[in-house]
């Protein structure tokens, strides 16, 4: 009776982490800038990067594609036999250039930003969370591997525009940016991002991936009937960490229009909890107060290369405070505006008199000092 040699890191077989072993799947998508081949043997992985990724536009910063490789694997259901009293034993695992040590079937990822390449390892088990999979995993590689390699500095924020020009959405959490951009889709304008955004330090160009918005059911409650039972047919239910439900809305399924390019930003906007009362619902911000609040909002991308020159670009932006109003689509109108006054040079003067006018009388207490310049067309 012959009895099965155990091998070990000590005595390894030829190929012990995998390395030469060709992926039986290859899914290739250009996100946030890049080219990424997706590599895995699983199909349920498989279908997770393209329910994440697949229908979007290709949006590209320069003629070279940088490019990326993510490499995805499943464990096996069975837990290795131990003995008492010692820890699991290591399994090594290998894809994309990266060498991995696991104990047991521990779900992690690895990432090299110089190699332009990550490791996503998945516990069998874990299939039963395939947003936590996409969201805590394969979003979060791929967005740290397109921003670090191509130096773009990343951000907590939504973005909506028109006709290549975007309006940057920064808001905390209840805030109700995500029923702006639900709103801001139904009223024709395009979607870059609804929560994280990627921006070029000097030439402020954004990109996003624009596949979910993510709502609370009481969200709705300004739709129509018919679109409410519209969205809620084409909607799942997912579960933050905090416990939070929201509905998860897949706009690449509906008619709405997703940003086809890179968009060059020409406005900031701060969402506010606070009523505009009767007042407008746009108020402008001093450059000093646009600082403050970005130190306050982006402490992750205040540490990232590139954030020196980011600060100093974007306060030659207008900005300014969105206060919530009596139905989103008075908050949406009040950002068309905005796109409008950009929409040519001919017309720049007589549409930043408008707003101008509009925003006049009461605006003062948000920092409305120098209007003027506030209200320079600066893209």
């Amino acid at each position: 009776m012959h009895t099965r040699k155990r091998l070990t890191l000590a005595a390894p077989p030829p190929d012990p982490f995998g390395e030469n072993r060709r992926a039986t799947w290859c899914e290739r998508l250009h996100l946030l800038g890049g080219q990424f081949d997706f590599e895995t043997d699983s199909r349920a992985l498989l279908h997770i990067v393209r329910a994440a990724y697949a229908r979007l536009p290709a949006h590209r910063f320069a003629d070279v594609t940088p490019r990326f490789r993510v490499r995805m694997l499943l464990t096996g259901n069975r837990a290795p036999a131990r003995r008492a009293g010692e820890p699991p034993p290591v399994r090594p695992l290998a894809g994309a250039g990266i060498l991995c040590g696991a104990m047991d079937r521990a779900s992690f990822v690895a990432l090299t930003p110089q190699q332009r390449s990550a490791l996503i390892v998945v516990a069998s088990e874990m299939l039963r969370y395939p947003y936590h999979i996409r969201y805590e995993l394969l979003e979060f590689a791929v967005y740290v591997l397109a921003a670090r390699a191509q130096g773009l500095v990343p951000l907590h924020a939504g973005c909506l525009g028109h006709d290549e020009r975007g309006l940057l959405l920064i808001g905390p959490s209840g805030s109700g940016k995500s029923t702006l951009v639900l709103h801001g889709l139904l009223s024709g304008l395009s979607l870059l991002a609804e929560d994280s955004v990627l921006v070029t330090p000097k030439g402020l160009l954004a990109t996003g991936v624009a596949n979910f918005v993510h709502l609370r059911r009481d969200s709705l409650h300004f739709l129509a009937s018919t679109d409410r039972a519209a969205l809620l047919r084409r909607s799942s239910l997912i579960r933050r960490r905090s416990g939070v439900a929201k509905l998860e809305i897949d706009v690449r399924r509906l008619p709405y229009r997703l940003a086809a390019t890179p968009q060059r930003l020409c406005a900031v906007v701060f969402i506010s909890r606070r009523s505009a009362g009767s007042r407008p619902p746009l108020a402008p911000l001093r450059p000093s107060a646009v600082l403050e609040r970005l130190a306050a909002s982006q402490r992750y991308a205040a540490n990232q290369p590139g954030w020196g020159a980011f600060r100093q670009q974007i306060t030659r932006l207008p900005a300014y405070e969105l206060r919530r109003a009596s139905h989103p689509l008075v908050a949406v109108e009040a950002l068309r505006e905005l796109l409008a006054a950009e929409a040519a040079p001919s017309a720049r003067r007589e549409s930043a008199t408008g707003l101008r006018a509009a925003l006049a009388g009461g605006s003062g207490a948000a920092d409305g000092k120098d209007m003027d310049d506030q209200l320079r067309v600066r893209c």
